[in-house]
């Protein structure tokens, strides 16, 4: 057994212990938990200082949450102690949701996101808890060419196999660490940053401007203390001024805020949302497009984006989280990504319709798609005349030739 393997052996040993006892002989993980180290700070400053990333990063990151996810066999949803976890309480301190979307915001924001299994006495899945991406950092062993993890505590580093670590992760290179799409947009934010200081300067040092008209010509020294007595006035009042006889002001238009910032703003959009693959629409720039094309987007956005993130998500879940023995007996997990395609009422209303009548969906189907209660006779396809079972099509055919015509 060489050094590996039985590092392997006592990071199983360590982590499939009683439940929630991260403390024993040898070994302490109990600060491994604590809020500081599973919330993430870097990021957040990130997403902080950047409205445009931030809008980027939500709507992936509660996309990816807001999506049903279930345990099939077959077609059918079934439940086990795997999909309990993943569809209620990943760990004591998260739902479902909290914990998909954190999960998706690591991964959005530094490229990765980690996801820690701990087992229960009888090594079964208990919890699954979000590490700093920070923290954690893949390597390879020279002999087996497995892939571990190496997780920096505060009690030292510690190599955990990637059977117990969920990664997600963006596209990467040589290695397992995907890139980190901030650090691609490196030079867009640093652009917008300076476009933003340069007209924050402006607005900052901005001073309006006045002609004073007068009647007759004035003194050099007369002009000065005219322009110092209107200073004077104008900011000891309030900007409130008072125009005597034979006295004109006109006010100069300034504009603080120059129209190419503006321009820099959708460049900058434009940018994020290609490094995030997402239709630009979807970070507020909808100039030139109708409803109908922003339809057909919203499905580039469904198709495009949010697919390959979804099957990234279920093939590690169904790796790591269920058995070869269970996969062969044809369970896996499956987000419903029609979620993101539900259409409004009409629409659904006619496709719904179609398709009972052409015997390709059947009626609890439609009504399980719409979260409603199945009925009796609603699991068998029907066709049009009438809707009787499909079963029964080649009988009333048959009993249709066999009727004899009768004379008049």
């Amino acid at each position: 057994m060489n050094i590996f393997s039985a590092i392997k052996t006592t990071a199983r040993r360590i982590f499939r212990v009683q439940t929630r006892s991260y403390e024993g002989s040898g070994y302490n993980f109990t600060r491994w938990f604590s809020p500081r180290i599973i919330n993430l700070t870097n990021p957040a400053n990130k997403l902080a200082t950047n409205e445009t990333i931030f809008s980027a990063v939500s709507k992936l990151s509660n996309s990816m949450a807001t999506l049903p996810l279930k345990l099939y066999k077959e077609f059918n949803p079934v439940m086990n102690g795997s999909s309990d976890i993943l569809m209620n309480s990943p760990n004591p301190n998260m739902t479902s949701f909290d914990f998909f979307r954190t999960l998706e915001v690591h991964r959005n924001t530094e490229g990765n996101g980690y996801a820690l299994k701990l087992y229960d006495e009888f090594e079964q899945v208990e919890s699954l808890w979000i590490l700093d991406p920070l923290k954690v950092r893949p390597m390879i062993e020279a002999n087996s060419r497995e892939l571990w993890y190496e997780i920096d505590g505060d009690k030292g580093k510690t190599l955990v196999h990637n059977h117990d670590m969920i990664h997600v992760k963006h596209i990467h290179t040589t290695g397992y660490k995907g890139l980190s799409p901030i650090d691609v947009l490196k030079n867009t934010l640093e652009f917008d940053q300076e476009v933003r200081t340069f007209s924050l300067d402006q607005m900052d040092g901005a001073k309006y401007s006045f002609i004073l008209k007068y009647a007759s010509n004035l003194s050099p020294d007369k002009k000065k203390e005219i322009i110092d007595n209107f200073r004077q006035f104008y900011s000891e009042n309030g900007g409130v001024l008072i125009q005597e006889a034979g006295v004109e002001i006109d006010k100069l238009q300034s504009q603080f805020i120059d129209t190419k910032v503006f321009q820099a703003e959708k460049v900058t959009r434009s940018r994020v949302a290609n490094v995030y693959n997402m239709p630009v629409h979807m970070l507020g720039e909808t100039e030139g497009q109708s409803f109908s094309s922003m339809e057909q987007m919203s499905l580039e956005f469904a198709q495009n984006t949010m697919l390959p993130i979804v099957r990234q998500y279920e093939q590690e879940m169904n790796r790591k989280l269920l058995t070869r023995e269970e996969r062969l007996r044809g369970l896996y997990f499956k987000f419903n990504v029609n979620a993101l395609l539900r259409a409004d009422t009409t629409t659904r209303g006619e496709f719904y319709f179609k398709g009972i009548r052409s015997g390709w969906f059947k009626p609890n189907e439609v009504r399980a798609f719409e979260e409603l209660p199945p009925v009796d006779g609603g699991d068998q396809l029907f066709v049009s005349g009438d809707l009787y079972p499909i079963e029964q099509a080649g009988k009333e055919v048959r009993a249709g030739n066999e009727k004899e015509p009768t004379a008049s």
